[in-house]
C-alpha cells in the first residue's frame, strides 16, 4: 500500500505523540533506502547501520520541525545524508592492499559474459576507480549522480557556494576520467 500525504501525515503525527506502532510502520518504509544512502557515504556496513538508526532517533526527536514543505522522505534522507558525512569524517582511514589481493582485469575476461553483467561489472569498476578519488571529489559524485541532489542542494548540503560546487563537480568527473584511462 503506498502512503497517501493524508496517511504519512496522520503516520508522523502518531509518531510525533511516542506511538511506537507508527514509528515502527515509518521506519519499515524508509530503512532500506536511508540505509543504501548511508552506506553509498559511510562506506561500511555497521557504520551504515548506525547512521541510519541515529538518524531515525533523530528524526522522531524533530518532528515537530518538520513542515511538510518537502516530502517526509526527502527530509529524512538529508538528515541521513548529514549524519553520514559527519560520521565519515569521523572515521578517515586508508585501507592498504596488498599487490597479490588485487587481480588485474583482462579484456578476455568479456567474453562470454551477458550484456547486463557486463554493464554492472563496467558500473563496479566507476565505483571502484570513485574509491581511489579525493574524499571530497568521492562525496560530491555521490551526491550528485547517484543521490540525484542538484547544485543548489548540494551547496546547502556541503556548505560551499554555487561556483565553487561547479568547479568541484568539473574537477572530480575529470579525476575520475583520468582514473578510468589509466584502468583501462
Amino acid at each position: 500500500m503506498s502512503l497517501t500525504k493524508q496517511n504519512i501525515t496522520t503516520l508522523l503525527a502518531l509518531c510525533q505523540k511516542g506511538n511506537q506502532l507508527a514509528q515502527l510502520e515509518v521506519y519499515n518504509r524508509y530503512h532500506a533506502a536511508m540505509y543504501n544512502t548511508a552506506l553509498r557515504i559511510v562506506k561500511n556496513t555497521a557504520e551504515a547501520e548506525d547512521v541510519m538508526q541515529e538518524s531515525f532517533i533523530t528524526a522522531f526527536a524533530k518532528l515537530d520541525t518538520f513542515k511538510g514543505t518537502a516530502s517526509f522522505g526527502s527530509w529524512l534522507k538529508r538528515i541521513v545524508i548529514n549524519n553520514s558525512i559527519m560520521q565519515y569524517r569521523k572515521s578517515l582511514r586508508f585501507v592498504e592492499l596488498k599487490a597479490e589481493d588485487v587481480k588485474e582485469w583482462d579484456d578476455d575476461m568479456d567474453e562470454g559474459i551477458a550484456e547486463e553483467d557486463l554493464s554492472f561489472i563496467r558500473a563496479k569498476e566507476v565505483i571502484s576507480c570513485m574509491d581511489g578519488l579525493h574524499e571530497s571529489y568521492q562525496r560530491i559524485l555521490s551526491l550528485h549522480f547517484i543521490e540525484g541532489y542538484d547544485y543548489e542542494e548540494l551547496c546547502e548540503i556541503l556548505g560551499i557556494s554555487y561556483a565553487n560546487c561547479r568547479t568541484l563537480i568539473s574537477r572530480a568527473k575529470e579525476s575520475l576520467r583520468r582514473k578510468l584511462a589509466t584502468t583501462a
